[in-house]
């Protein structure tokens, strides 16, 4: 019978996209949708969607439960951060599997300012950063870093480069804090500054089990969705992303990912970026999903990352020689209301007509 799998998040752009890469990797697998929103749910292209409890509501793991048995789910594989810390505190109580770190591994990864102080302290490359308590105490953070430095402001939590922005003094962190306080109501002390990473934008995704790294492939940001309308000018959602052979990236990743745990299983997608020097410095670690552009890591090179995530997860055996994945020049495109586009370099111009002077 053919496995099912159930995938949370679904009619979002990300888990359309995953849905579409677990289809390509194994026709025969069967992709069950839920969501809490219907307005989203809708958009789902998975075969049955569940409209289920928000992640943070007590009945989650009722509706989940109900789901997973109407449609007999094998495997629950969640989509956000929000997702995988819920399913994670809720793993013994559904009736399928997950395949996801130990509940301190993510609540670590799922900090930035925690991950970042527990990696510099085991000698994993990661920007110098410091928490915020308060508006006063900015002026010795800015001292400590450096002043007269470019520095990193933003949100300790979430994803997509929420309340992120570049700062040159401590003026300027204070009046960003100090807006995020009044207007959005997020305190000072959900914050950190650091140093600024001024290289290249990296994204490496990596499959694990019982502390073995199975596959890892890297990608590097080209241009951002959205970056133009955001004061940081960046964005975590690549609008061009090109995938690299760059075995340092690959390398630092996996440091950063065995420091976790010995025996870490799941899903690892490690956000780093170049400093001054071009060392790969790890920023975060999206802990027990996979990325939303996923596409450009299954469907390029020798393996198909979504679909060796569900055979791992399913305790099914896979023979990788070589974790290492890389098939450089690969592009993908991504924009509102379009697929993603996916291509090698060479063919970039195929199809165009020049009519530039």
């Amino acid at each position: 019978m053919p496995a099912r799998v159930l995938v949370t998040g679904a009619g979002s752009g990300a888990t359309n996209n995953l849905v579409r890469s677990l289809r390509r990797g194994d026709p025969e697998l069967v992709v069950i949708g839920c969501h809490h929103d219907p307005f989203l749910l809708r958009k789902s292209i998975a075969e049955r969607n569940f409209l289920v409890s928000r992640p943070t509501h007590p009945g989650l793991a009722d509706s989940l439960r109900r789901a997973v048995e109407r449609a007999r789910v094998d495997l629950i594989l969640p989509t956000t951060d929000a997702d995988v810390r819920a399913i994670g505190a809720l793993r013994d109580q559904l009736p399928c599997r997950t395949f996801l770190p130990r509940k301190p591994v993510i609540e670590l990864c799922q900090d930035k300012y925690e991950l970042t102080a527990f990696l510099r302290a085991r000698g994993v490359p990661a920007p110098a950063t410091c928490p915020v308590t308060d508006l006063d105490g900015i002026d010795a953070l800015v001292r400590r870093l450096g002043e007269g430095r470019r520095l990193w402001c933003r949100i300790r939590t979430g994803a997509g480069s929420r309340g992120a922005t570049p700062v040159e003094s401590a003026a300027q962190a204070r009046a960003w804090i100090a807006y995020w306080d009044a207007l959005r109501g997020v305190p000072p002390s959900a914050f950190t500054l650091a140093e600024y990473l001024p290289g290249r934008d990296f994204a490496c995704q990596s499959l694990w089990r019982d502390g073995r790294l199975v596959l890892v492939k890297t990608t590097e940001r080209i241009a951002y969705f959205g970056g133009a309308g955001t004061p940081s000018g960046v964005s975590s959602v690549g609008a061009v992303h090109k995938t690299v052979h760059e075995p340092r990236v690959a390398e630092v990743s996996a440091a950063a990912v065995r420091a976790l745990d010995d025996g870490v299983s799941g899903a690892f997608s490690v956000d780093l970026k170049a400093d001054a020097a071009g060392e790969p410095c790890v920023t975060e670690i999206n802990v027990g999903r996979l990325l939303s552009g996923t596409p450009i890591f299954d469907l390029t090179g020798r393996h198909n990352m979504a679909a060796t995530y569900v055979r791992l997860a399913l305790g099914q055996p896979v023979d990788i020689a070589e974790p290492y994945d890389a098939a450089p020049d690969h592009y993908m495109v991504r924009d509102l209301d379009t697929l993603p586009d996916l291509f090698h370099g060479d063919t970039l111009f195929n199809g165009l007509e020049d009519a530039r002077a």
